[in-house]
């Protein structure tokens, strides 16, 4: 290898070691937290490549009976950084019923947190009968939810031969709304003398009604071939089937105490401000409170519309709400997300309101509040206000040319009789003198007329460039890209009318952290780039104004009066 391509693998390592510098070395966990004596367990191990050889999992002989262990390489490039990882994957079965601790694991300088399995002793009962070929199990955990409270329903398939197809029916309830929770689990479990082949699945029930319930008993309809039978590869095999057990529910109604309009029945909930709101800040200047509800056990539909008011001396607009529901294959995780922007409109004090919302515990039974305090701000006086100057009223004082003036006080001061020639002469002097007047006030008023149509112009162009200023930052506030981009080269139109886009704009900035500021906003709007952060930059940049380079263009000025020789202009 020669120096460069050494320098080059040198910066491509370094530049995969930062981008992963927060992901930890070695991690380690299980498919499954609770097991059944019997059944299996996978434990996976990995890490980052170069920390260490393969642990060492004897020290689990102890509890459990290992089933064999599988390594693998994985390699992820992200944002052109690479990075190598090694997992292991060791089969665990448990020797005996109770809580067992899976011991740190030490790779390298790196180690694993312990881990907590619970088995459980085998189920007895008609389910699961030592002998047979096929059959289901099913649980349903509350028994006695509260309305609107999330079931966790789980159905194990249990089968010792190879099965060719098979169809296994879906819980289909009056008054309850099914919801198909993760991917399905398969791994191995002994019953009694026998092992069997697992296929676990979970659902979401949620109560739509109170009162007594009954979960269906759910069927299995399969074939299975038949080592008996020499032409089983070819044939579609045996018919099998199985039929679990009906569960009856308990549904609960609301609580008597509970009088608030919406019922929230969760395992837990949060109610989270995801935004830093400043101490100060200016008139015009937008504040945004972005806030994050999330319950677990509950859909976003069943989760309250978020709604702040609007407080005095501020306006508020509300973002469009984002909502998901997600699950982790055993509870449902309903979210809202809002974003409020307050855009202040006089000095003083604002007060941006906070949010309260009761909610029933399910894991407590017992009524709980969540609560967003409000938050004080100091509004200051809106900075780079352009102050309207009052047009100034020159009056235009026309004197008589003093050849005329001089040529009457002959006149006047000669004889008391004048003759018709000198009354004649006073005549056209003091008509010319009129039309001097006269021509004098036309250009007064065409001045004034003028001065204030340029004032008026001005006043438009201040308030124009105020709206789209504050629409811009609006728009970054509420993280709208398109729209910020439109009033930007709007507000700039009005300072510089020759700018038609953004790339115009930013060749003509002075300011260097404008331009990186632009740079990452077509990058976000034409190249797919992240947004984090973004707005914010945009909104810190053009905070105090646009910085630009050259000054702006002078309009040519018209005269007052059209030329006497135009062929000489």
């Amino acid at each position: 290898m020669n120096i460069g391509t050494k320098i080059l693998a040198a910066l491509l390592l370094l530049a995969s070691t930062c981008a992963f510098a927060d992901a930890p070395a070695v991690r380690a966990w299980l498919d499954r937290d609770t097991i059944r004596v019997g059944e299996t367990v996978t434990l996976n191990v990995e890490a980052k490549a170069g920390v260490g050889a393969q642990p060492d999992f004897s020290v689990l002989k102890q509890d459990f009976n290992l089933l064999g262990t599988q390594a693998s390489q994985q390699l992820s490039i992200v944002n052109g950084a690479s990075e190598s990882k090694t997992l292991w994957a060791v089969g665990l079965e448990p020797k005996h019923e109770g809580p067992l601790t899976i011991p740190a694991f030490t790779v390298g300088s790196a180690t694993t947190s312990p881990l907590q399995l619970t088995v459980l002793a085998q189920p007895a009962g008609t389910q699961g009968r030592a002998g047979d070929d096929v059959f289901l199990e099913v649980d349903a955990q509350p028994d006695a939810p509260y309305v609107q409270q999330q079931v966790r329903y789980t159905v194990k398939l249990y089968y010792a031969f190879d099965l060719t197809d098979g169809n296994l029916a879906e819980p289909q309830v009056d008054g309850l709304a099914v919801q198909r929770l993760g991917q399905d689990k398969s791994y191995i479990a002994t019953v009694g003398a026998r092992r069997y082949h697992v296929i676990e699945r979970h659902y979401a029930l949620t109560p739509e009604r109170s009162g007594p319930i009954e979960i269906p008993s759910l069927t299995f309809r399969g074939s299975a071939l038949d080592v008996g039978d020499p032409t089983g590869f070819f044939s579609r095999g045996r018919a099998v089937g199985a039929r679990s057990d009906a569960v009856p529910l308990n549904v609960r109604p609301r609580p008597s105490e509970w009088t608030d309009a919406a019922w929230l029945p969760a395992q837990s909930l949060l109610l989270k401000d995801e935004s830093e709101l400043p101490v100060e800040v200016h008139v015009g200047d937008p504040v945004t409170r972005t806030i994050r509800l999330q319950a677990q056990g509950l859909g976003y539909e069943q989760l309250p519309e978020l709604a702040l008011g609007t407080p005095e001396g501020a306006e508020v607009y509300p973002d469009r709400t984002e909502t998901r529901t997600r699950d982790d294959g055993e509870w449902l995780y309903g979210e809202r997300i809002r974003k409020f922007a307050f855009v202040p409109n006089r000095p003083g004090t604002l007060t941006i309101p906070g949010l309260t919302l009761r909610w029933w515990n399910t894991a407590e039974n017992r009524a709980e509040t969540a609560e967003l305090p409000a938050h004080t701000i100091h509004v200051l006086p809106a900075t780079g206000a352009a102050v309207a100057s009052t047009p100034s009223t020159n009056t235009a004082t026309t004197a008589p040319d003093s050849e005329a003036a001089r040529s009457v006080s002959p006149v006047v001061a000669g004889s008391a009789r004048p003759t018709s020639i000198q009354r004649w002469r006073l005549l056209a002097i003091a008509g010319f003198t009129l039309w001097l007047a006269t021509l004098a006030l036309w250009w007064w008023m065409w001045r004034r007329r003028s001065s204030s149509r340029r004032e008026d112009e001005r006043a438009v162009a201040t308030v124009d460039v105020s709206a789209q200023r504050a629409a811009f930052l609006r728009a970054c506030s509420l993280g709208e890209f398109a729209g910020a981009e439109r009033a930007l080269v709007a507000w700039a139109r009005h300072e510089r009318t020759d700018v038609r886009n953004v790339g115009e704009l930013s060749a003509r900035l002075a300011d260097e952290a404008q331009r990186d500021a632009l740079a990452d906003l077509q990058r976000v709007r034409y190249a797919g780039a992240s947004a984090d952060g973004v707005a914010t930059r945009l909104q810190a940049a053009f905070k105090n104004g646009i910085e630009w380079r050259d000054a702006p263009m002078r309009r040519a000025v018209e005269p007052a009066l059209p030329s006497l020789y135009p062929e000489h202009s």
